[in-house]
């Protein structure tokens, strides 16, 4: 959806053209597998950060445009709410001492960004949801300015045909309605890319699934939403909800939601767009000129922009990406799964924790999706979700015992998967001190149970039980989490609370 995107409406012709042009895309893309046409392989990862703007007083701030102006780089952008910015890292070769590269790029560009926001009075948070965000924030008066989010947003909403409701358990419960899409602007991630040969896609995009789940419980940092404690990591089900083009009674039909973890192991990436055309209907019908299989038959590389703008619409949680750089196709594994924050060192560890972990699932002669259920991994996502640092998740047993067992995360990740991690960075080619350095960040993390989500919690509980009243204490809590942020140590040294806090107004 990068984009621009401009359009007066869509008729039935519109929408019949987009899906023949659809079939051929995919018929070209079969062909270039067939063929072998993708780029060599050459073990590149690439990073996305959406952030918040928020005030001292740790409200919300709509000023992106104003905001963005000030910075003046391509490497910063809009995202769907005016209180949003997404910060795209150029891609690195994965080796060596690619994290503390990346950790410098990041400190440097979000720092840069946090002094050209204050000029404004506002600031940058890495935060998944910023706890102080209210209904009357999240509408649509507050989209950014762009054609392309209004056209997404209508078209969304006609799909849909009513108000979208947001319902949520968790904590407490959370329970209204929005008249826009703007609700899912509240959720802000990390998107990890990893550019892959065709052979490796399924195995990498199979191991991203089966590590969904860990990746939530290790990082989640999503606990409150328009006021409310949800769960620990409440994007998902915001984000499903926000952009559900399903009445009820298509729910009830069984209607897959257009944000979806998706429900089987893949043999081919080919799976994942066949799947995109099948039981989605185009919400963005755009056609361009190109005749994908005649710019093969003629020796060419088509872009298959109709595939890829219609995969832009299909929110998976790990999401296949075709690429064009030059006139060399490529393919990508984006991992959607990570909230953005809480600081640097938090989302580098992520990342590393991440490129190990499936460089060594990916590789392994048991793979873990032959040994567990996709059903499991499923749950293992939607379990981390609700419980964060404490959930309980089933894996494969170790050794050869055979079947699945259910298990703490943090005794997973300390038993077995940052071994394997260790392991899959080593393969990496990852400097030992680089690979020890941020894979003992998500080693404490788990010893102390403690993550972005469970501290905010906590911290917000603690300014209630001060004598604060619930809006002033989310606020103290942003504050008190900025105030942190900035110190760059990783949150699992935070101390909770207001301890060394800044006085509270």
């Amino acid at each position: 959806m990068g984009e621009k995107v401009v359009a007066d409406g869509f008729g039935p012709s519109d929408r019949q053209r987009y899906r023949r042009k659809l079939q051929q895309c995919l018929a070209a893309l079969a062909r270039l597998l067939a063929e072998k046409r993708f780029d060599r392989p050459r073990n590149l990862m690439g990073l996305e950060i959406e952030l918040n703007l928020a005030g001292d007083d740790g409200l919300p701030r709509m000023l992106n445009a104003p905001v963005l102006d000030r910075i003046a780089s391509p490497d910063f952008q809009t995202e769907l709410g005016m209180f949003n910015l997404e910060v795209n890292i150029a891609p690195h070769r994965l080796d060596g001492h690619v994290f503390d590269r990346l950790a410098e790029e990041l400190r440097i560009g979000l720092g840069y960004a946090d002094r050209k926001a204050r000029e404004l009075d506002a600031g940058v948070l890495m935060i998944g949801i910023l706890p102080t965000l209210t209904q009357d924030d999240a509408v649509h008066a507050n989209l950014s300015a762009a054609d392309r989010y209004a056209l997404l947003n209508d078209q969304i909403l006609a799909a849909r045909g009513e108000d979208f409701t947001l319902d949520i358990q968790g904590v407490e419960r959370l329970h209204c309605t929005a008249a826009s899409i703007v609700p899912e602007a509240a959720c802000t991630s990390v998107q990890l890319h990893l550019q892959v040969t065709p052979p490796r896609f399924a195995t990498l995009w199979n191991a991203a699934q089966a590590v969904a789940g860990v990746q939530i419980a290790v990082g989640a940092n999503a606990p409150f939403l328009f006021g409310h404690e949800l769960w620990r990591e409440s994007r998902p089900p915001l984000f499903t909800q926000a952009t559900d083009t399903r009445p009820p009674e298509l729910q009830a039909q069984g209607v897959r939601p257009r944000t979806w973890f998706g429900e089987r192991w893949v043999d081919s990436v080919y799976d994942l767009f066949e799947e995109n055309l099948r039981y989605f209907p185009a919400l963005l019908p755009i056609c361009e000129d190109e005749d994908p299989l005649r710019v093969l038959d003629e020796g060419g590389v088509p872009r298959l922009q109709e595939l890829v703008l219609h995969n832009g619409t299909v929110y998976r949680w790990n999401r296949p990406v075709y690429g064009w750089v030059d006139g060399v196709p490529h393919l990508r594994v984006e991992n959607r799964v990570l909230p953005a924050g809480p600081t640097v060192t938090d989302v580098v560890a992520n990342a590393a924790f991440y490129y190990g972990l499936v460089r060594s699932l990916a590789e392994d002669s048991r793979p873990v999706w032959k040994r567990m259920d996709f059903a499991d991994a499923g749950h293992n996502f939607d379990t981390a979700c609700r419980h964060g640092i404490d959930a309980e998740l089933r894996w494969p047993r170790p050794g050869r015992a055979g079947g699945v067992q259910t298990v703490p995360a943090v005794r997973l990740v300390l038993d077995e998967l940052l071994p394997l991690a260790a392991a899959g960075l080593d393969a990496w080619h990852i400097e030992p001190r680089d690979r020890d350095f941020y894979l003992g960040v998500i080693e404490e993390r788990c010893r102390r149970r403690v993550n972005g989500a469970s501290w905010q919690a906590d911290t917000f509980h603690r300014f209630l039980e001060s004598g604060l009243d619930r809006p002033a204490a989310l606020a103290a809590t942003t504050r008190r989490y900025r105030e942190l942020m900035l110190t760059g140590e990783p949150v699992h040294t935070w101390p909770v609370g207001a301890e060394s806090a800044a006085p509270v107004t």
